[in-house]
């Protein structure tokens, strides 16, 4: 048995030339051969790296030869690889630091994880344009490999990493770095046989179809080929007929002729069996990892429902301290963060306003050492992201801490810089007795703040005179340390251009329900922070979801959160409150189940509650759960069955991952239950568990599903592996026969998952961040 120091090293004209071939492989992968794009990369360039004003270095740039990482060289030869998962944007910091003649040359990535984004400098405005447009070009046909691509992708760049010496073959040593690769841990005596069974040759290593055939070997699926062999009718393939079959009997789904053929047409490698419209085993598995096979009903991935209703109607996805990169005390302040939470369609902001420097209005968490960035910048971002992923509109929530003399100068920047897609005015002519739709508002922006008077004035012969304005936004729910705080502020007043933007969502302190029913409009919102909307939705639930029938409510976290972390929404969306808001710069169960509620509808950031939510005179209440049409009581079974190339919790190569899964339901008291299978040791590349488990849900409209992949440890917590969270009600019904250890008689799921993280998880590396 060789050893990695006993091989020769290759020469570079051979180095050169089997770079060029992982190249070329690469390239036929991605559909890019000759792609000018992608050859400019290849050959990279200097880039000037900007840190701050006195941290300004030339960089080399290139993209690696696995077509996804790109590689630096600074003086010291320092290298580190990064994926390419980014969007363009020009920070703030990027214009801070360098003069505004230059801007045209800037341009800053801006990582999908959680690190800084990078803010480079190129030559000319030519060659700056040639970076992101190769860049955005690269990572959009990344993200539009099929499964099958995907893993050949993946497996090259493993097997590259594994080949040690560089000479296209395995010996027996490569062979176990490339399990650990691939997150895998083989038995010696198992991975001997696996490799005298595939060395053919007896050469003692393995090389081309020898590979092929261990990899075969690995990625064989006992649970699909026995749903495949019952459906192959067809000399061993699955006719359009056999496909239409499978779809309704197993899948449950209402599926054509037609249907098939398109099924067949998207997925089969196979171009003889694709022009005798048959499907092979490997398209089969291919179209079992494609997003049209996902656990998510189809028809919810676009708007399917009525976006007509009054705004309070709908469950809107909202961000707290918007500004914030990290924690509240010393984080950073960054243009980025409102990109980063409108790309994930949220659709109500906040901004913290304070007094700047010249005049210029500032954002940041008062009373802290968190960073300051322009309130202008910040809304030029919005500007341009808004609608970038949803048409609907976006709230801008201001915690006005200014000067009357800096909020014109607010009210100056929203209305130049938004024109009229800002909402100064009621729609129609008369004065509004209920709230405009999400349909009628597409495009818009609202702001929310404190208003002068009431919106009723704007409509009389003369304004009425001036409200109190000596308070903020969210004094009106203070704890001890902000009671303190708030005595060091000057009473504020409000200037008259910054209130008269103010329409649909004036701010007025909440007092009680009855006073609410009584006193206040349609269009004042109440702020609520977490523990006293916590308290409203345990204590007085039916009274709290009555009030949101016809009033807005936002609820924010306390102040004891100084790390960001977020707070359980479900609850409070059990109360009926629209805008719950969370902490989108923290990644956490809490955060991952806002998302799950904001997957679907076209992920436009709009949910319609359900129709006992906007009865005013609803009984409803989910704490006692009294009779009512919201009891449809639906019992979900769901198996467990396998995952395919879990990612590593830990990089190092000796790491691999003992997997488990949990599946949770999200809701009511009544519906909030957790179950887990056992663990599968040392097996993240094609763990089995073949576990069945069965809940019962009492209120499915306000249920969401959630199912955790962890890395299991016996002396601490698991490790996050990867999630996915929807709601109870766009679940696809499937019934999928159970493997060979499972008698098919005796479960009969309406859901079985099996795990792929090309499709199926949200994981570290991925969307979580």
């Amino acid at each position: 048995m060789n050893c990695l120091g006993s091989q020769p090293k290759l020469n570079r004209s051979k180095e050169y030339a089997r770079d060029q071939e992982v190249i070329q492989i690469n390239q036929e992968i991605l559909g890019m051969e000759g792609d000018p794009d992608l050859q400019f990369l290849l050959q990279g360039g200097d880039l000037l790296k900007v840190r701050s004003s006195s941290w300004k270095k030339t960089r080399y740039y290139r993209l690696m030869e696995d077509c996804e990482t790109m590689w630096y060289e600074s003086k010291k030869t320092f290298k580190t690889n990064q994926k390419c998962d980014t969007t363009r944007h020009i920070s703030e910091g990027l214009k801070k630091y360098t003069e505004e003649h230059v801007e045209c040359r800037c341009f800053s990535i801006m990582f999908k994880s959680c690190r800084k984004n990078l803010d480079l400098v190129a030559s000319s405005e030519e060659e700056a344009k040639q970076w992101t447009n190769s860049l955005q070009k690269m990572i959009s046909n990344l993200s539009n490999l099929n499964s099958q691509q995907k893993t050949e992708h993946w497996i090259l760049s493993c097997l590259n990493k594994a080949d040690k010496n560089r000479d296209d073959k395995l010996n027996i040593s490569e062979l176990k770095n490339f399990l650990h690769l691939i997150n895998i841990e083989m038995d010696d005596d198992y991975t001997e046989m696996l490799f005298k069974k595939c060395d053919t040759s007896k050469s003692g290593y393995l090389a081309g179809e020898e590979i092929e055939h261990f990899y075969d070997l690995l990625t064989h699926r006992e649970e699909i080929d026995v749903i495949y062999g019952e459906y192959a009718k067809t000399t061993g393939f699955m006719s359009p007929q056999n496909l239409v079959d499978f779809l309704i009997k197993e899948q449950r789904e209402k599926a054509t002729l037609a249907d098939a053929h398109n099924i067949i047409q998207k997925n089969e490698p196979d171009e003889n069996a694709k022009e005798k419209k048959l499907l092979s085993k490997d398209g089969f598995l291919m179209y079992m990892h494609h997003p049209d096979a996902l656990v998510l009903n189809p028809d919810h991935r676009e708007v399917y429902q009525d976006m007509s209703q009054p705004l309070n109607h709908y469950f809107i996805s909202s961000s707290h301290n918007t500004y914030l990169m990290e924690d509240q005390l010393r984080g950073p302040s960054s243009t980025e963060a409102y990109v980063k939470a409108l790309l994930k369609g949220c659709r109500c902001v906040e901004l913290d306003c304070w007094d700047g420097s010249d005049d210029e209005p500032e954002i940041y968490h008062g009373y802290t050492l968190t960073s300051k960035i322009l309130f202008k910048d910040v809304i030029k971002a919005i500007k341009e992201y808004a609608f970038k992923v949803s048409d609907y509109p976006v709230i801008l929530s201001l915690e006005n801490n200014c000067s009357v003399k800096q909020q014109e100068v607010m009210a100056q920047h929203m209305s130049s810089i938004l024109g009229s897609a800002l909402i100064t005015s009621p729609l129609g002519d008369g004065m509004p007795i209920n709230f405009p739709s999400p349909e009628e508002l597409k495009g818009k922006f609202l702001i929310k703040g404190k208003r002068l008077n009431k919106l009723e004035a704007s409509f009389a012969p003369e304004g009425e005179e001036d409200d109190d304005t000596d308070m903020t936004e969210e004094e009106d729910d203070e704890d001890e340390h902000e009671e303190e705080q708030r005595k060091k502020k000057k009473k504020l007043k409000l200037a008259k251009e910054l209130s008269d933007m103010v329409v649909y969502c004036r701010s007025v302190p909440f007092h009680s329900f009855e006073d609410a029913r009584e006193n206040q409009s349609f269009y004042e919102i109440s702020s609520f922070k977490e523990g006293k909307a916590m308290k409203l939705a345990e204590e007085s639930a039916n009274s709290y979801i009555r009030h949101n029938v016809d009033k807005l409510s936002r609820v924010y976290p306390a102040g004891s959160r100084a790390g960001s972390s977020n707070y359980n929404p479900v609850p409070l969306w059990n109360a009926g409150c629209q805008i719950v808001a969370l902490n989108f710069q923290t990644t956490c169960t809490n955060m991952d189940v806002n998302q799950g509620r904001f997957l679907v509808n076209g992920k436009s950031g709009y949910i319609l509650k359900p129709a006992f939510m906007r009865d005013i005179d609803t009984e409803f209440d989910p704490i006692t759960l009294t009779r009512g049409d919201w009891l449809k009581p639906k019992t979900l079974h769901v198996m467990v069955i396998s995952a395919q190339q879990l990612p590593k919790v830990n990089q190092k190569e000796s790491s691999i991952v003992d997997p488990l899964v949990k599946v949770a339901v999200y809701g009511v008291a009544a519906d909030n239950a957790e179950k887990e299978t056992s663990y599968v040791e040392n097996n993240g590349f094609n763990p089995e568990w073949n576990e069945t488990f069965q809940f019962d849900v009492y209120v499915p409209e306000l249920a969401l599903v959630r199912f955790t992949v962890e890395d299991y440890d016996s002396v601490s917590d698991n490790e996050f592996i990867g999630q996915y969270t929807l709601p109870f009600n766009s679940l696809k019904m499937g019934k999928f026969p159970s493997p060979p250890t499972v008698n098919a008689n005796d479960v009969k799921p309406l859901i079985v998952l099996c795990f792929h993280t090309s499709w199926t998880l949200c994981t570290h590396h991925g969307p979580r961040c």
